[in-house]
């Protein structure tokens, strides 16, 4: 693939192989629809109008529903656009006086969220974790390698990267006490997870095939699934996950096109038994993206998403296979990307399993969040021009309980 005639597009991570999107604004003006390149968001709507693009209205929007809702073939020709005037030499002068650089930039919420659905993917993780709440069982549930676990989660407290996230309240009860107590978590978490967008939804009563992901899905973002241990340790039985989860999701405000991981999809490892035949059709494969988790400044582990066991085909169809309906804007979860060795652990769960073998950051033993600390999430994949492309960034600081 060539690569652009924009200053320090090329080996940045965001050449013309990547192209996130964004919803940005600058002082005065009004959020509108912007895609990255190298360290320069172009500002898509005046240059759509421009060249008389029939969906230049699209970018004017204060979300990427409008764009997202359009469906795959008017995502795959703005691409095939994008990548036209970002590559022809001819077309610099119309487009470069449209690009801001990064810095200049705020960065919004990407699209409103619909609903939110998270999973529990990781084959790795969900062992590290019944190997901690349940030493003396098998650590998987019966039901775990016959479909992708999930719960519900909460919409409305998913946040752009940037967001402090406030130390919740809630209930706790450790196994000692008589009683439970109220009062700040103690036990807070991350979970270092990828979030996927619906684009184009469902009706109610239908079913998304497998094959028919690439249709619904538009992108894919980094996420940070909060959790607050204790509260959901004393909460989960037996509905799951609730205020232990619900108090803040963060994402990446950039949204990688499902079409940039062309070069980066992978087989899976591997599922035993065979799933039945709504989860098994053309969805063998999960996509090669590395991890690092950050922690104030030092990385603590480097998971890979390429070792989860349900490949996020199957995590759309399952979640609709009762025929729940989908929207544009649901977003799900892949769950923490765990993997098997000590250093591959997507979650401070398990890099100090449970607490009782704190990990080592910048100089001293740690085991759960701390208020002040900054977590960031980091992510890159293969690109189809034989680098890599890097994802936006999940960035959260921790602030005290109010």
């Amino acid at each position: 693939m060539t690569t652009s005639w924009v200053d320090g597009a090329a080996s940045s991570g965001f050449d013309v192989d990547h192209l996130p999107y964004a919803v940005f604004e600058r002082a005065g003006e009004e959020p509108r629809v912007g895609v990255r390149i190298g360290d320069l968001v172009l500002d898509l709507a005046p240059v759509a109008a421009a060249d008389m693009l029939e969906v230049s209205h699209l970018f004017e929007a204060t979300t990427l529903n409008p764009l997202m809702a359009a469906g795959r073939p008017v995502w795959d020709s703005v691409r095939q656009w994008l990548t036209g005037l970002l590559t022809d030499e001819t077309e610099r002068d119309v487009v470069e006086p449209h690009l801001v650089a990064v810095a200049d930039v705020t960065l919004r919420m990407p699209f409103l969220v619909g609903d939110y659905v998270d999973f529990y993917a990781s084959l790795d993780h969900a062992s590290n974790v019944g190997r901690i709440f349940r030493p003396d069982q098998e650590p998987l549930l019966p039901n775990w390698r016959h479909l992708p676990v999930g719960y519900h989660g909460r919409s409305g407290t998913v946040v752009p990267s940037g967001t402090d996230i406030v130390r919740p309240h809630g209930q706790r009860k450790a196994p000692t006490d008589d009683a439970p107590t109220f009062g700040p978590s103690a036990r807070l978490d991350i979970e270092a997870e990828l979030g996927f967008v619906v684009g184009t939804g469902s009706t109610l009563g239908s079913r998304i095939t497998t094959e028919a992901f690439a249709d619904h899905c538009f992108g894919v973002v980094g996420l940070n699934d909060w959790s607050a241990r204790d509260i959901q340790a004393w909460e989960y039985v037996p509905l799951g996950p609730f205020l232990g989860k619900s108090f803040a999701t963060s994402i990446s405000p950039w949204v990688t096109p499902l079409a940039a991981f062309d070069a980066a999809w992978v087989e899976l490892p591997g599922q035993d038994p065979e799933p039945l035949p709504y989860l098994s059709a053309g969805a063998t494969r999960g996509l090669d993206i590395e991890v690092e988790v950050v922690l104030n400044d030092e990385v603590v582990s480097r998971p890979s998403y390429s070792s989860m066991y349900w490949s996020p085909a199957q995590m759309l169809a399952h979640l609709t296979v009762n025929g729940a309906s989908t929207r544009t804007g649901d977003l799900w979860g892949s769950g923490t990307i765990s993997g098997p060795e000590p250093d591959q652990r997507g979650s401070f769960l398990e890099l100090s399993w449970g607490g009782k073998e704190p990990f080592t950051a910048v100089g001293r033993e740690r085991t759960f969040l701390e208020d002040g600390d900054v977590v960031v999430l980091r992510y890159s994949a293969p690109g189809t021009a034989g680098g890599r492309i890097t994802l936006g960034e999940v960035t959260g600081t921790i602030a005290p309980a109010l």
